[in-house]
């Protein structure tokens, strides 16, 4: 079996500001690490691995310091790396970034078939969900989003259990397919000395837009359909009045006359 993991490089979840001007993340000299919700996703593809055989392969998108979540991926038990680098990729929104790295999987699929993608259900500096589900679009492969669990594997069909919003379901996928994975679905395995060492000593191979024959006019912040105009944390403010009077039903009452002068009933 061939699984191929998405990952991404992102600011530390403690780490995260804003700038108050622009009201962008702030990512320049900001510490950064694989995305929190992808390290479940890599290491169901390792078990998967352990469990039916085969290799795992790694894809990100990023700039070069992206090479650093490539080499803890092969740290963690993965076989092959991969990085889309290019400044086409800039600025890409979930649309573009789905699309390139379904571009970059079809690659891979040329060298070595691939059965399975796994995806991190999101990401913590955007929060959108989006990916899995979009590069299934683009590849036109089945989709399951919200995977809390591999209930069997075999070399033909996926069996997961899913989240849904009253409650879940099971379902059957046949390969090749893409999975969308949550938190609860394993615990991530602590980097062993070897697979350290072996990340040193990792190939990464790079991928330019022209490496993967990715349409540039669906590429970059300039053709995305979407754009963040603005990132910003909300304010909270906390205010309490107390309703005084002689007894409960005078209380009573002028609650109410102030739920109702506030449109609230």
């Amino acid at each position: 079996m061939h699984i191929v993991a998405c990952v991404k490089q992102t600011p530390k979840s403690d780490n995260v500001k804003i700038d108050p001007a622009t009201g962008c993340l702030i990512r320049s000299g900001a510490e950064s690490a694989m995305n929190p919700f992808d390290e479940y996703a890599l290491e169901e593809a390792v078990l998967l691995k352990e469990q039916l055989g085969g290799t795992v392969s790694v894809i990100t998108m990023g700039p070069p310091q992206a090479e650093a979540v490539l080499r803890d991926s092969i740290a963690r038990g993965a076989d092959r790396v991969y990085q889309l680098g290019d400044r086409a990729f800039a600025g890409s929104d979930t649309w573009s970034t789905s699309y390139a790295l379904s571009k970059g999987i079809e690659k891979i699929n040329s060298i070595l078939p691939v059965d399975l993608i796994i995806c991190g259900k999101q990401t913590n500096d955007s929060d959108t969900g989006h990916i899995g589900p979009q590069i299934s679009a683009w590849l036109g492969w089945p989709n399951a989003a919200f995977v809390k669990k591999v209930i069997a594997a075999d070399d033909k069909t996926i069996t997961v259990e899913r989240l849904t919003e009253d409650g879940g379901e099971v379902l059957q996928l046949p390969y090749p397919c893409v999975l969308s994975v949550v938190k609860d679905i394993n615990s991530p395995r602590v980097r062993s000395v070897k697979g350290r060492l072996a990340a040193k000593r990792a190939e990464i191979t790079v991928w330019t837009a022209d490496d993967v024959a990715a349409d540039k006019e669906k590429l970059g912040i300039t053709h995305c359909p979407t754009r963040v105009v603005k990132s910003f944390v909300p304010k909270r403010e906390v205010t309490a009045s107390v309703v005084a009077g002689a007894n409960a039903k005078e209380r009573g009452a002028k609650l109410v006359a102030l739920l109702k002068e506030n449109n609230y009933i």
